[in-house]
């Protein structure tokens, strides 16, 4: 697959040494990668006159690893996706979209975020659009920003999805890397007593809070924290854990995810590309967790966990 008037290229550039955790990020999004590393090559070890000049002078200690998205479909959430993940991982990605103007990249993206209806009762309406509410539903309104969680993903519909069965009225609900905040005003929508987000990106802390603002819900709080660093324990620890991260972010916070959650707490696990889910259920069951169930979309899942 190549770049054309119907693709947009995502490229993402960070430094060598963080080649292969950047090529697994970027693979969440599709499997048919571009890599450009040039550190091998090496004027003492193959010819000169057969490889272009702007190879030869590349910079050799960084990476660039490139997607191609439709050009019909949003690429927020693809961007703030990577943006997301390789903060969780602890390096910068520089972030390019080739094919798309500035404008495009504030503002045209708006066009296909459209209302989002999921599960039984959720609607996820964009907050420039209108939107009359059928009775029983639950409304969310969302801008996004640069943050992500729109509910387009299938990682974010997911966890809405099992938030909508596993919130029960007054219960305490953390959501950790919580992007745009999408799932702790969606829970407290459902009936959560209190709702406690976190993200490493301050960016994404302060887009959510913006979100949590606008929704009028005064019961959902966003900090800053790597993963569980910071996480407020006032009040003890929480009945539903929402963890919508990454394969290997998820198995790091395994072994201290429990003392977070009450006896019958559940964690929902997501982000999960299903070849890595075998991976992420053994350093669960580990930690002295077990899968209660599962849901799958498009090649990611998301897992309903409790202590064991």
């Amino acid at each position: 697959m190549g770049p054309c008037k119907d693709w947009t290229q995502l490229k993402v550039t960070a430094p060598l040494e963080r080649r292969d955790d950047l090529i697994a990020i970027m693979s969440m999004l599709n499997n048919n990668l571009m890599v450009e590393d040039y550190s091998d090559i090496d004027l003492k070890t193959c010819y000169g006159d057969l490889i272009d000049e702007s190879i030869l002078n590349a910079d050799k200690t960084i990476v660039s690893v490139s997607v191609f998205l439709p050009a019909d479909r949003p690429f927020t959430d693809a961007t703030a996706f990577v943006k997301e993940r390789t903060a969780a991982a602890g390096f910068d990605g520089r972030i390019e979209l080739i094919g798309v103007n500035e404008e495009d990249w504030a503002n045209a993206w708006k066009a296909y975020y459209k209302t989002l209806h999921v599960g039984k009762r959720i609607v996820v309406v964009p907050m420039w659009e209108s939107y009359d509410p059928r009775p029983g539903e639950v409304v969310v309104r969302m801008d996004p920003g640069m943050a992500f969680g729109t509910g387009t993903h299938e990682t974010t519909r997911l966890v809405l999805e099992l938030l909508e069965t596993c919130v029960t009225p007054g219960c305490r609900v953390l959501d950790v890397g919580c992007g745009s905040g999408i799932l702790g005003i969606t829970a407290a929508k459902l009936g959560a007593g209190i709702c406690r987000c976190y993200d490493i990106d301050p960016v994404a802390v302060r887009v959510a809070r913006d979100n949590i603002r606008e929704s009028g819900e005064t019961n959902v709080t966003c900090d800053v924290s790597d993963l569980l660093k910071n996480v407020d324990l006032t009040g003890g620890p929480y009945d539903v854990i929402c963890a919508n991260i990454v394969a290997d972010i998820i198995i790091r916070m395994a072994p201290d995810v429990g003392r977070y959650m009450k006896p019958n707490a559940v964690l929902l696990a997501s982000g999960i590309i299903t070849e890595r889910e075998g991976e992420v259920t053994n350093a669960l069951l580990a930690a002295g967790l077990a899968v209660k169930r599962r849901l799958a979309d498009n090649g990611w899942c998301a897992l309903v966990v409790q202590k064991a």
